[in-house]
């Protein structure tokens, strides 16, 4: 299967100026009532010449790439302006012929024309066909296929296709314009075309005016799309877009009478056409700023046409008649100023690139394999030498294995750069999942010890119960060390508990002599070193009742009376947590009792034992 490449003619890139012809339509007199003749006179084929209206005894002269007198036909305005550049688009280039001028100038009769007078339009699609079949003998296959839409009210509407919504315009990584959803018909013949085009016609905006009777409402523009493709190997295959734009024209609102729907045509006809002048003028200021292409789809759509990769021919349309005079002036220094843009063409052409140098080179690969080193070594030369040899001036093309080999060796070495980072990446991680991992078992030992040492204590204290105070003071450091012990390593696995347990004792001992607590050591008090939280009774058993059920109304009281200030007193209780105590005191009442608090959204079993454990000592404390 053969792959494509896309590629330009960048060697014999040219430079190609906009041509400008300017024709002058017939004076129509019932249309002048007061016949004062033509403002406008020609001088010669490329010369005219405009009453200047500052001073009617003088003239303003302008020169043209061609001028068309009143007299000339379709015929010859197709001959000199349009048939020259056909040919570059059945070459992979890009062509353009757009119609401009005021309305009422006659740019939809020189596209388009009658059945008697064809316009450029048809005389242009005949002559591509034309074109076609003289070259038959050359070696390609030609495929031609049309799509024709308009610009109305900065709509991009489908003609071939009425009943489509407004086309986004697109700009592919090619800098190329595109339509998506655009219809795209294959023609193979004039009459094929003439079966797509005419219906399609029909669907075109217009109107009547004061000036015009058959007024175009919108910008319509035929692209022509020719695709050639070669024969023979490489199959080159090249493709060239014709199109043919016929402008809407400027209007004067005064004199054309347009109200409503017609008044907001013409203000998104002129906007359009202002925006295509800012963009002949920031070509030809020569500076880099920004070309306004995207203020305006028209300008957006013709942004190859003018400045761009195509051969562009402009006809602008004039008339003679004085109540034109300002339209007419206006056109022709837009004429002047569009013959100085440069566009630079190329062709577009994408050349099928054959597989079977990579297939080689696989094969190549696995004969490395299976050989020796050696052999490795001495094919890999020889490969070299003959691929050296039969390349002239040392060029390669990328099909050849000696390329392939450089490329995937210096994609080798990026990857290899690339691998140090991730290398040492790598090592730190490594190391910091080995660290974890050896301080998960520390950790699993010293609960392990830490259950040990609390079973061995129990044991001890049921054979052997010792009174709450003793004389001797040596036992009583023993144990007090012992204690520390224990509390170091418990501090490893729960050191919260550790701290909260420590008051206990103090209490026990010094603070609450009332308190009838069974003297047992600290193993039997420190929960399982499991983690788990342990019940309320496991616990509360060793403190006093009276005592338990003070500490138990106290916490019950600032619940249902402090304020979120008093309520974050409270061990474990934060801003959130208040927050939602004082809500849920507003919607259900007091808590009944201590226990309500579990209700409480986010106070599961576990941290309430652990909050009433925490308080509760907190309390008895103070």
């Amino acid at each position: 299967m053969a792959q494509r490449v896309t590629v330009s003619d960048g060697v014999n890139k040219k430079t190609s100026r906009v041509r400008v012809a300017v024709r002058l339509r017939p004076y129509m007199e019932k249309q002048d009532e007061k016949a004062e003749g033509s403002c406008v006179r020609g001088l010669d084929s490329k010369n005219l010449e405009i009453i200047n209206w500052r001073n009617a005894t003088e003239t303003v002269k302008y020169h043209f790439d061609v001028f068309h007198g009143e007299k000339t036909t379709q015929q010859e305005v197709f001959l000199s302006s349009v048939k020259p550049i056909l040919s570059h688009a059945l070459n992979g280039q890009n062509a353009s012929v757009f119609a401009y001028g005021p309305t009422g100038a006659g740019k939809t009769h020189t596209m388009l024309g009658s059945s008697e007078q064809p316009g450029v339009i048809p005389r242009a699609v005949r002559e591509v066909f034309n074109q076609v079949r003289s070259r038959d003998e050359e070696g390609w296959n030609y495929s031609i296929a049309i799509s024709y839409l308009e610009i109305y009210n900065e709509k991009v509407l489908d003609l071939l296709s009425p009943s489509s919504q407004d086309l986004p315009i697109r700009e592919n990584k090619d800098k190329n314009i595109l339509i998506p959803g655009l219809t795209d018909t294959v023609i193979s013949s004039f009459s094929d075309f003439e079966k797509h085009f005419v219906p399609a016609t029909l669907n075109r905006t217009t109107a009547s005016t004061k000036l015009n009777q058959r007024s175009s409402r919108s910008h319509a523009i035929l692209l022509i799309k020719v695709v050639r493709t070669q024969r023979t190997l490489p199959h080159r295959q090249q493709t060239g877009k014709l199109y043919l734009v016929d402008l809407a024209g400027s209007e004067d609102n005064r004199r054309t009478g347009n109200q409503g729907i017609r008044l907001k045509e013409s203000g998104a006809i002129n906007l359009s056409l202002f925006t295509l002048s800012k963009v002949v003028d920031s070509l030809n200021s020569g500076t880099s700023c920004r070309v306004p292409y995207r203020d305006s789809k028209l300008t957006r759509l013709l942004q190859d046409s003018l400045g761009g990769s195509a051969h562009s021919v402009m006809i602008t349309n004039i008339a003679p008649e004085y109540k034109y005079y300002f339209d007419t002036f206006t056109t022709l220094n837009f004429a002047a100023k569009s013959k100085l843009i440069v566009n630079k063409p190329f062709t577009r052409e994408t050349v099928a690139v054959p597989v079977l140098s990579v297939k080689r080179s696989r094969e190549d690969h696995e004969t490395k394999v299976s050989g020796s080193e050696p052999q490795k070594k001495k094919q890999k030369d020889e490969r070299k030498t003959a691929e050296e040899s039969s390349s002239p001036h040392g060029h390669h093309s990328l099909s050849e294995p000696s390329v392939m080999d450089r490329l995937i060796a210096l994609e080798k070495q990026i990857m290899g750069c690339q691998d140090k980072d991730g290398l040492a990446m790598m090592t730190y991680v490594t190391q910091s999942r080995k660290e974890i991992q050896e301080l998960k078992e520390k950790q699993k030992e010293f609960e392990s010890k830490a259950r040990l040492f609390s079973q061995r204590s129990g044991e001890t204290s049921t054979e052997k119960p010792e009174p709450v105070f003793k004389n001797s003071t040596a036992p009583l450091q023993r144990k007090q060390s012992n204690a520390t012990k224990t509390t170091r390593k418990q501090a490893v696995v729960q050191p919260l508990q550790v701290s909260q347990l420590q008051p206990l004792h103090q209490i026990a001992i010094v603070k609450k002599p009332s308190v009838c607590v069974k003297k047992e050591k600290l193993s039997d008090v420190v929960e399982p070193p499991d983690g788990k939280e342990n019940l309320m009774n496991s616990w509360e058993s060793h403190l006093d009742t009276s005592v338990l059920e003070l500490s138990r109304e106290k916490i019950l009281s600032v619940l249902n009376t402090g304020s979120i200030k008093e309520l974050k007193i409270l061990q474990q209780i934060g801003d959130k947590k208040a927050k939602l105590i004082l809500g849920w005191r507003e919607i259900h009442g007091h808590f009944t009792k201590v226990e309500d608090l579990k209700k409480v959204e986010g106070m599961t079993e576990k941290r309430f034992s652990s909050f009433m454990k925490a308080n509760i000592l907190s309390a008895m404390g103070k």
